[in-house]
Formats: structure tokens, C-alpha cells, sequence
């Protein structure tokens, strides 16, 4: 048997089937669509969410047994309405499960038990803000919310691994419980163990964030391996709502 997770990524995204679709374990197929959806594409929420909801029907032609809207800063872009409402577009178009990017990263905080974060994206500083202000308002205590303002879809794909380690490791905090490095379009597979050993804590990013939310909503209980502490962990009672440890 083969479980089919749905992809809605961006058009402009090459690193999801570069490094997160090979990273699905085998019986597990990943299909990706795209949406014109950043950059000179960028479209108003209420136009947005036509759109995710058709690209859904696509994916749930093939079959798809959870379907992810899968773009990090436009499932916070409306705040945890708009999550909501896309979440809830997913489920108009019939998948049988949905996530968006957010809603697994916070999914994942929660089975980590991480309130503490600290927060690494190639975006620009207003951007960066206002994912932090999201995760403050989700009710995350945000310890550093850096951006590196790296320019467009190229930068970040011809960004390597390594720049992310070591901005991490900058960012260290010794109060953090865990690192969010926040984007869909941005190589930090390969450093995730590294970091974790180094820092003594969880690292959670997007691409890793999905996979892992995917994997749980469809019983799958055979992880990939080299992506971090949050495969380690039982997900078997993490709820489909959540909300910030305590």
C-alpha cells in the first residue's frame, strides 16, 4: 500500500522535491502542485484562498490521504484566522486531512513541549517580525526573531546548509527550548543533527515540520532518519488543535 501526501507549495519553491520529498519514507509518495502566490505573485488572502482550495482538488484527485498547504509566511499571513481558514479550504475541497506549515510547526512545538522559541528565517525584518508576532499571539514566547534578508527564491535556494548552522548557533540561547528555521525553499536538513547535538536542544523547520505532521496524521509510524529529535518522540496523542505548553 501507498499513502499519498499533497503538496501546496509555491511556484517559485525548488527545494521541496530537491531535499523534502526524498525524505519521505518508502510506501510514502508525495505529490506537489504550485501556486503563483509570492514575490510579483503575491495575492490578497481572499484571493489566495480560492486558489488553495482549488489546487486541493487537484491533489485529492490523486488520491491524496492528507493535503498540506505548504508555504511558511503565507500560512501566517492572516494570523490564526487565516490558518483556520485555510485549514478549513482544504477541508471544503475534500482531503481527508490538512495541515498548513504553521499549524504542523506548532503541532511539533507542542509534542516537544517547546513554549521558549527562537526563530531563524532568510526574510526580510518585517517579515520576520511578523511570523514572530504570530507564534507571541499563538502565545510562544519569542526569545530572538532574526532575518536574514536574503534576495528572493535564488538567494535562498543557492543558500547552503552551513550559513544556517552557524546563524543558529549564533542565536544560541541557553533558556530556548527549541530553533525554528522558518521557509520551504531553504536547505537545513543536512545540519539539523548537527545542531541538536551542539545545542542540546530540538530543532524544527519547515520542511522537516510537515513531513513529520503528514506522517502522524496518516498512522505512519516508521520515521525517516537524520531529521532531528522530532521523529523521536510518540505523536500518537498530539491533537489536531493545539495549543502552546505551559
Amino acid at each position: 500500500m501507498t499513502a499519498r501526501v499533497g503538496l501546496i507549495i509555491p511556484s517559485s519553491n525548488r527545494m521541496v522535491e530537491q531535499e523534502m520529498v526524498p525524505a519521505f519514507p518508502a510506501g510514502v509518495a508525495a505529490h506537489v502542485t504550485r501556486l503563483r502566490m509570492t514575490g510579483a505573485n503575491r495575492l490578497a488572502f481572499d484571493q489566495l484562498l480560492p486558489r488553495i482550495e482549488s489546487a486541493a482538488r487537484a491533489l485529492i484527485d490523486a488520491r491524496c490521504d492528507v493535503v498540506a498547504f505548504h508555504c511558511t509566511a503565507n500560512s501566517m499571513e492572516s494570523g490564526k484566522t487565516g490558518e483556520e481558514h485555510i485549514l478549513a479550504a482544504l477541508t471544503r475541497a475534500g482531503a481527508p486531512r490538512a495541515t498548513t506549515t504553521i499549524t504542523a510547526i506548532q503541532r511539533a512545538f507542542s509534542t516537544l513541549a517547546a513554549r521558549r522559541i527562537v526563530l531563524v528565517t532568510p526574510y526580510s525584518a518585517s517579515t520576520t517580525e511578523h511570523e514572530a508576532e504570530f507564534l507571541r499571539e499563538a502565545g510562544y514566547d519569542v526569545l530572538s526573531a532574526q532575518g536574514f534578508a536574503l534576495d528572493g527564491s535564488d538567494a535562498y535556494c543557492a543558500t547552503p546548509a552551513q550559513f544556517w548552522r552557524d546563524r543558529i548557533i549564533a542565536a544560541a540561547r541557553p533558556n530556548a527550548d527549541a530553533y525554528l528555521i522558518s521557509c520551504a525553499n531553504i536547505s537545513v536538513f543536512g545540519v539539523i543533527d548537527d545542531l541538536e547535538t551542539r545545542l542540546e536542544r530540538p530543532i524544527v523547520t519547515s520542511n522537516q515540520a510537515v513531513i513529520w505532521d503528514a506522517l502522524r496524521l496518516i498512522g505512519w509510524r516508521t520515521p525517516p532518519r537524520h531529521l532531528g529529535r522530532l521523529f523521536a518522540v510518540s505523536t500518537a496523542d498530539v491533537p489536531v488543535h493545539v495549543t502552546p505548553a505551559g
